[in-house]
């Protein structure tokens, strides 16, 4: 059990989705991933980043995306008692984590990490990573003895970059995210607008459109008012942006830094240069026009759009040049969903919403009443809540991108299940091989049941490693050495897909058309799985070819998986028993 602060409601969210998911503490981490970020599907979330193993190397949590350009370290604590503060040796562990993941001869590092700080230096040797995040997850209150670690830990980093080809032109953000930022970040995903102060300043002039569900006034604001506005509330102008105020360098490339110089150099003409910033707001008031000017009183402030212009004026360490205007537009609404859409087609550089483009697609439209008859199931089929989603979804929800992926694993293409599940909603051709019109939902919950229960396996034995009442057998050490391997769940759901003709006995014409038998939840499913999950791995050390530095990829799958469905087939005689119960279960039609 946490120990548990008065008032603090991040932690009633927390107890419900470690129980729903039975997470270990360093989920606490991923919690906060999901918080900041709003990701997609924690339980795979969990799966992936949470590192394991027994042998860390203070590697608690190594999160990347490289279609939000991020990565995030993490070392997590979840104290059971009530302290003055988290230990800062635990911040201090960080920089040994950044050695072992940035400068250590892959070779060297436990496999458990291996795959994992490859996957890592690939991305950022591709340009991939523009943020670097280092946080000290924990339950208590922050302190200054963990900040002076983690100022070592952002230099420690800073360094170890600087050895990467375009290393050192990535952000770096070392955070303690404690109890307070825990429950900032909760009500940021909660509540669009976090700074609820009410403002006054002045303007020239002011456009306003007024519609049933929205009102807005286009206008200028003075580059001081915005330094000032930075400096009091400072990243909390952003909870409604998707990304947030990406820092700046010293760089000729870097807009950022290009903003900033513009602002003092040439404050006059900022208007013509900069596209300017959309607000959202609780209220606005504009007064009469009086001596050329007018008052504006505005309650609440959210910039969805503009995070870089505003944070590059207020980083200044001088207030700008009163003659410095920056064009804004100020959005009111009481609608959520409306809200939603401002937030997200504002931040239309962000590309991590792509399984909205097939959200309205016929095939999603056919699936999601199709899935109003399965029980203990929601399919979003595209559709995506807004920046509250991540603390309201229903354990019983199939997250969009889980769902593409574990389509593309069962139908042939792990390494893109794996390292592409953008591309299996963005991409026409990627999109049209996994969802056709034969796709039903009891197919969907046919596959995504498979990788959701082989996901839940790896979180399981990971647990039991921790249990020293109940240690594990060597089968289950193997097991878990497998499932740490980045895209062994993937590659796994191929594998058993591949075998599905030996298991059931019969041709299959047509993999889409598999089902269970009867109409019954992924959760149920999963169950259902089990034995044939079982079985797989205790042979996954047969498969252990298929991955370059522990990660999968095409050549080394390609050359490993057919040895291994051939293995499959010389043993079908030894497991008939097992692949008869499963069969009895499964129907093609």
């Amino acid at each position: 059990m946490i120990a548990k602060k008065p008032g603090s409601s991040w932690r009633s969210a927390f107890d419900v989705i470690r129980a729903d998911y039975n997470l270990s503490d360093d989920s606490i981490g991923v919690f906060a991933l999901n918080l900041r970020f709003g990701l997609d599907d924690l339980l795979t979330v969990a799966t992936e980043s949470i590192t394991g193993g027994g042998d860390d190397k203070k590697c608690d949590v190594l999160y990347v995306d490289k279609e939000r350009e991020i990565a995030v370290l993490g070392q997590c604590y979840l104290s059971s008692k009530m302290r003055a503060s988290a230990p800062a040796n635990k911040a201090s562990d960080l920089n040994a984590a950044l050695s072992w993941l940035l400068t250590e001869d892959l070779d060297r590092l436990p496999e458990g990490l291996k795959g994992r700080a490859d996957e890592l230096r690939s991305a950022v040797e591709a340009g991939s990573i523009r943020q670097f995040h280092i946080w000290y997850v924990h339950n208590l209150p922050s302190s200054k003895n963990v900040r002076d670690e983690l100022d070592v830990v952002e230099k420690t980093a800073r360094n170890a970059f600087s050895s990467y080809k375009g290393g050192s032109e990535i952000n770096i953000f070392a955070e303690e995210i404690g109890d307070s930022e825990l429950e900032k970040l909760y009500a940021q995903a909660a509540r669009t607008v976090i700074v609820t102060d009410q403002f006054q300043t002045t303007i020239p002039d002011a456009v306003e459109l007024i519609q049933e569900d929205w009102k807005s006034i286009v206008t200028t604001v003075r580059g001081d008012w915005l330094h000032s506005l930075y400096s009091e509330h400072g990243t909390n102008l952003f909870s409604a942006n998707l990304r947030g105020y990406l820092g700046s360098r010293e760089s000729d490339s870097n807009i950022n830094n290009g903003i900033k110089r513009t602002a003092q150099e040439s404050p006059s003409d900022f208007y013509v240069f900069n596209n300017g910033i959309t607000a959202l707001v609780l209220d606005y008031e504009v007064g009469r026009r009086a001596r050329g000017k007018r008052s504006l009183k505005i309650t609440g402030i959210s910039i969805v759009n503009g995070a870089q212009t505003t944070g590059s004026i207020g980083s200044l360490k001088d207030a700008p040049n009163p003659d410095l205007q920056v064009p804004i537009r100020f959005v009111k609404s009481d609608r959520e969903s409306l809200i939603e859409g401002v937030v997200r087609y504002n931040n239309s550089q962000n590309r991590i919403q792509a399984a909205d483009f097939r959200s309205t697609d016929q095939i999603q439209e056919r699936l999601r009443i199709e899935f109003q008859a399965i029980p203990d199931a929601e399919y979003e089929g595209g559709r995506r809540g807004g920046s509250s989603d991540a603390i309201k979804r229903s354990k019983f929800t199939l997250p969009s991108y889980t769902v593409g992926q574990s389509l593309a694993a069962f139908h042939g293409d792990p390494v893109t299940a794996y390292d592409k599940k953008s591309d299996l909603w963005t991409n026409e051709k990627s999109y049209r091989l996994i969802f056709t019109d034969r796709t039903s939902a009891r197919h969907i919950v046919f596959c995504y049941s498979l990788l959701n229960e082989i996901n839940e396996r790896k979180l399981s034995l990971e647990a039991k490693r921790k249990n020293v009442e109940a240690p594990q057998t060597s089968a289950e050490e193997k097991s878990l050495e497998f499932l740490n391997k980045k895209g062994s769940n993937y590659l796994l759901v191929h594998v058993i897909a591949q075998s599905m003709e030996t298991i059931l006995g019969k041709p299959i014409p047509n993999k889409v058309d598999l089902k269970f038998t009867d109409n019954i939840s992924p959760a149920a499913g999963g169950v259902i799985w089990r034995p044939i999950i079982d079985m797989m791995l205790s042979l996954s050390q047969q498969l252990d070819t298929s991955f370059s530095r522990s990660r999968i990829s095409n050549d080394s799958v390609a050359r490993s998986v057919p040895l291994f469905i051939g293995l499959i087939n010389s043993l079908s005689t030894l497991h008939r028993p097992t692949f008869e119960g499963f069969a009895k279960d499964v129907s093609i039609d």
